[in-house]
């Protein structure tokens, strides 16, 4: 994966609520059942939360499960800590939308030509 794309998909999670939030709550599905139960990561599997976001995101993730939204400054703190995930969530994103991904991040990372005055 390119640099421009990885940078995209990370600026996304760290500034974009859809993002972020989705997210959240996709990385949480796959944590394993116990974890889920337990709200904490209890395996080293390479998915799911780290041990240190695993009890606060989960916490995040069943209340937007639940249909309750994030506090402003729980949203600072999800923006902070998502973009971490940025390699789980790109595992996560169907070919044809991270074509489009890479397209989009072509047309933002051309340089720009023209007269300077």
């Amino acid at each position: 994966m390119k640099d421009d794309v990885r940078n995209y998909i990370k600026q996304q999670l760290g500034t974009n609520s859809q993002w972020a939030l989705r997210a959240l709550v996709k990385i949480y599905e796959n944590q394993t059942a116990d974890e889920q139960a337990v709200g904490q990561t209890t395996e080293d599997n390479g998915i799911g939360f780290s041990g240190v976001d695993s009890t606060i995101l989960s916490s995040f993730a069943v209340q937007v499960n639940n249909g309750r939204n994030l506090s402003i400054k729980q949203m600072n703190i999800l923006f902070k800590r998502m973009p971490r995930y940025h390699k789980q969530i790109v595992g996560l994103i169907p070919a044809d939308k991270l074509s489009e991904i890479e397209k989009k991040c072509v047309v933002i990372s051309r340089p720009i030509v023209g007269k300077m005055q």
